[in-house]
Order: C-alpha cells, then sequence, then structure tokens
C-alpha cells in the first residue's frame, strides 16, 4: 500500500496536531458540500474572484485525483508565454502535492499568491504559503515575489460593480518565510512517520484542538472523556489544567475542596457534583430593573465578506431583522418582528421600524447580550437624524445574561450561559429542536446573506427561508420571556 501524500491542508493540520492529520487522512469524514456561508464557501468564493484580478489567467481544471494530469497541463501552460496566470497549478515534490491559488507571470520568473478570505495576514497563513515556496523551489521554479493575497477591509462599495482591484489587498510575505522554509523538511518526517502508522498516534485534546482552526474530530477525540470533564470549567487556565491532570483529576465534580478555583467556577464544581443549582441570595435585587412588565428584544445581523450594497465595507455588520415581545402588566403577551427586503441596505428600515415599535413605552427592553447596544449606536452614527430616538432606546436596555452569569447555575446548562443551553433547563419542554431550516444565529445570517446576493433566488424557497427567519428570531424572544420567568420563581422566598 503506498504511503499517503501529503498537501497543503494536511501539512497545515499536522502542525496543528499529528492526531488531527492521521484521522483526516486513515478516518476521513463523509465529503459534504460546505454550507452557503460557511467559512469554507466563503474561502472558496474569494479564491474565484480573485482571479478576476489576472485577466487571461488559464484554471488547471483536473481534479485532485487526476494529480499528474494537472502537473502535466501546468507544465505546458508555464512553457507558454502568452499565458499571464495560472489558477490552481500544481507541483509535487517527492510525496507533497499542492495547487497553488495563483501563479503570476513574471518578466524574471514567478510570483505565487495565496488567496485569503480574511481581512489581513494572519501568522498561520505564512505556514502552507512557505510549504508551496518550498516545493516550488524545489521544482525549479524562479519565484520572484511570494505575497498573499486577502481582503481590503478599507474598501467601500460604490456604485454598480464591486471593483475587484480595490477589493483585494497584495502583501509581500517573502521576508517572513526564510524560517518557515527552513523548517519545512524538518517537520515533513514526523507527519510521514504518523501517517505511516496503523494505529492513531495519542494526543491529549488541549489548546490545539481550535488553534489555529476548530478541530473536526473533537468529538472523536473526546468520546471517552467523562461527561463533566475538567477542560469543560469554563476559564479554566493552562496552570489550573495542568495541576489537575498532576492530580489525576479528569471530572468536574471530582475536584478537590480544596482546589483553588474563581468563584463561578466553585459554584459549578459544587452544582455539578451535588446535581442541585445554584441560585445566588440576592437574585431578587439582581432583577429589580427588568420587570414585568417588560420588551424583550433581539437582534439579527449578516457580516457579508464581499459588500453587497452601496456605502457597505467588507464584513460590516448589517442588521437585518428584530423579533419584540412585549409581556404587559395583566401577563399577556404580544409579539412583533421586522425582517428587511433583500434589495437595498436593511439598516435605516431596520432603525425606523424598531423606534416605532419601541418609542411610545417606556419599559425596560430585555436583551441578552451586549450585541443589541453595539449595533443600535452604530446604527445612530449611521443615521444622525434618527440618534435621538436610538439613544432613548439604548438607555431602556437591561442585559439579562449578566444576572445569569452571576446569580444561576443548573447543572443542565451545561457548562455554557448561552440562551439555547439556559431556556431549555429553565422552562422545560422549551427548546429549539423543532426548527428544522434555521436554527441558530450563524444559519440566519447565512440564508439572508445568500438571498440578498441572488445566490437564492427561487421564489418558494425565498418564501420559505423568510418563513423560517421569522421563527427563529422570534424563538430567541421567547426564551427570554421563559428565562425571565423562571429566573423570578426561583428569587421568590422559600
Amino acid at each position: 500500500m503506498a504511503m499517503p501524500h501529503l498537501t497543503k491542508s494536511r501539512y497545515v493540520a499536522g502542525l496543528q496536531c499529528l492526531r488531527r492529520l492521521w484521522l483526516q487522512v486513515h478516518e476521513p469524514r463523509d465529503y459534504e458540500e460546505p454550507a452557503p456561508g460557511s467559512p469554507i464557501d466563503v474561502g472558496m468564493e474569494i479564491g474565484r474572484k480573485a482571479r478576476l484580478l489576472f485577466s487571461g489567467g488559464v484554471l488547471v481544471e483536473q481534479p485532485p485525483w487526476q494529480h499528474a494530469d494537472a502537473v502535466a497541463r501546468t507544465a505546458a501552460l508555464m512553457r507558454d508565454p502568452s499565458v499571464p496566470a495560472i489558477f490552481e497549478a500544481a507541483f509535487t515534490h517527492h510525496d507533497v502535492r499542492l495547487r497553488v491559488d495563483v501563479l503570476e507571470r513574471r518578466p524574471d520568473g514567478w510570483g505565487l499568491l495565496e488567496v485569503k478570505s480574511s481581512g489581513g495576514v494572519k501568522d498561520h497563513h505564512l505556514d502552507d504559503t512557505a510549504l508551496q515556496a518550498y516545493v516550488l523551489g524545489a521544482a525549479g521554479v524562479p519565484l520572484r515575489a511570494i505575497e498573499v493575497l486577502h481582503i481590503n477591509m478599507a474598501y467601500v462599495r460604490g456604485r454598480g460593480e464591486i471593483d475587484w482591484p480595490a477589493f483585494f489587498a497584495r502583501v509581500d510575505v517573502s521576508d517572513g518565510l526564510a524560517d518557515r522554509m527552513t523548517d519545512v523538511p524538518l517537520r515533513l518526517p514526523a507527519m510521514r512517520d504518523s501517517l505511516g502508522r496503523e494505529t492513531l498516534p495519542h494526543a491529549e485534546p488541549g489548546k490545539q484542538c481550535s488553534n489555529p482552526y476548530a478541530c473536526q474530530f473533537w468529538n472523536r477525540c473526546t468520546e471517552d472523556k467523562p461527561a463533566d470533564w475538567v477542560r469543560y470549567m469554563p476559564r479554566l487556565t493552562a496552570a489550573q489544567a495542568d495541576r489537575l491532570d498532576a492530580l489525576g483529576v479528569s471530572a468536574i465534580s471530582d475536584i478537590p475542596l480544596d482546589f483553588p478555583l474563581a468563584g463561578k467556577q466553585a459554584i459549578i464544581r459544587d452544582a455539578v457534583a451535588s446535581g442541585q443549582p445554584y441560585v445566588a441570595p440576592d437574585l431578587a435585587r439582581l432583577l429589580h430593573r427588568f420587570g414585568p412588565p417588560a420588551c424583550y428584544l433581539d437582534f439579527e445581523a449578516m457580516m457579508p465578506p464581499i459588500p453587497l450594497y452601496e456605502g457597505t465595507r467588507p464584513y460590516q455588520t448589517l442588521p437585518f431583522q428584530w423579533s419584540l415581545h412585549v409581556l404587559a402588566a395583566d401577563g399577556t403577551l404580544r409579539h412583533a418582528a421586522f425582517l428587511a427586503p433583500t434589495d437595498v441596505d436593511p439598516r435605516r428600515k431596520f432603525a425606523e421600524t424598531l423606534i416605532a415599535a419601541l418609542g411610545r413605552s417606556d419599559l425596560p427592553i430585555i436583551v441578552y447580550s451586549a450585541y443589541e447596544q453595539t449595533q443600535l449606536k452604530a446604527l445612530a452614527a449611521q443615521f444622525p437624524d434618527l440618534a435621538a430616538p436610538i439613544a432613548v432606546i439604548i438607555h431602556r436596555l437591561a442585559d439579562l445574561l449578566p444576572v445569569v452569569r452571576g446569580a444561576v447555575y443548573f447543572p443542565d446548562f451545561s457548562f455554557s450561559n448561552s440562551i439555547k443551553a439556559v431556556a431549555p433547563a429553565l422552562s422545560l419542554g422549551f427548546g429549539y429542536d423543532d426548527l428544522e431550516d434555521i436554527a441558530n444565529g450563524t444559519e440566519a445570517s447565512a440564508a439572508f446573506a445568500q438571498m440578498a446576493s441572488g445566490a437564492i433566488a427561487d421564489p418558494a424557497e425565498v418564501a420559505r427561508l423568510r418563513q423560517a427567519l421569522l421563527a427563529y428570531c422570534e424563538r430567541d424572544t421567547l426564551a427570554m420571556v421563559h428565562v425571565h420567568r423562571a429566573l423570578i420563581a426561583l428569587a421568590q422566598p422559600g
């Protein structure tokens, strides 16, 4: 059986964890098309748009499993002086196979460009770029420039189409690659040894599992850990983790009483060990300014990497939807909502409708993060004529999250203060499991962005997604109602 080969993605995985590399090759997950709006999907789209900067460039179309043909096609294109740039240029050096995003012809050689969907060059971007430069150097390709092509965060979309040369920024990273290129041949043997093993290498899960990328094998590598594994403890420091490992403690419930923990950590340890919830004695005081009666407000927003509207920047936060529940003094509950059309910048209408819905009341407006306040301040800056009524809304905001974080802990929170963990734990029968199409903020943002960009245009699909967006956002504000009611009940004496 042939030794598995290395690629850019495998090399980066091996730098992060040799166990991840082994699993990626020997136990790969079934391939799924990247979800719309996911980092992989965004990266692929930005890669395609980058090609627009190189007029006359040619794509090497052979798929990965036809790598030898792709290498031959690349060589032929390099020999043709009429080809100014090659996309997905293929190279092999020993057992390393790679594709270069853009290989640009220069008067005295070639330029290597790695395309990234981020707003700048990050340290880990240099690792796969160094591997490419090393392989091309071994293949005898004279590199005169090594660059990262990333999104220019200062770009503001004007009227009409995107100005792609202004949208992208080119950064020469040659000076920062020398040490990494020297390290490449030193790092490859350990990766080859790992891939040659018949059994999975051992590695304890830790910070490397999410740095620089979240590992897709987290569940696989933690399946033998206790449900209250110490690594789930919020704000656990490296020193605490090391000391617990030295003590042989792997479960939160087994942490000794004399082990130094921060206040909330001790509360979590005691609640998990006893199975009993923690309720702060001053919970009633903390809830005093929250009503009821009260309003409950939640926003949804998107951050499209490619600006969709005139005057907006890459990754700018654009709120497009709000949900509002109002609990009256008599216990009646009513709901209002706004979901913007997709053909215009949603922010103005978003702000105007929210002001109209909230402007005639002085009830506290309960939110579950600082996010709403941040977005309202941005809207006030964007629309000075609306700044005064927006300031009134901001003054009424009451954030329930710090109360939950500081004064309550139930074992069923599962070490999270997220509304999606807290609401089902405090209100039996409440949940999100019945929401099939959109069940979290990431999916909501991606769905609206896909409709706004025209990627989803079928009227029936658009109607279905808009209904799903309304249902999801309404569920979030209803969750706050349930949490608030449960907290009030917990604060009652006896």
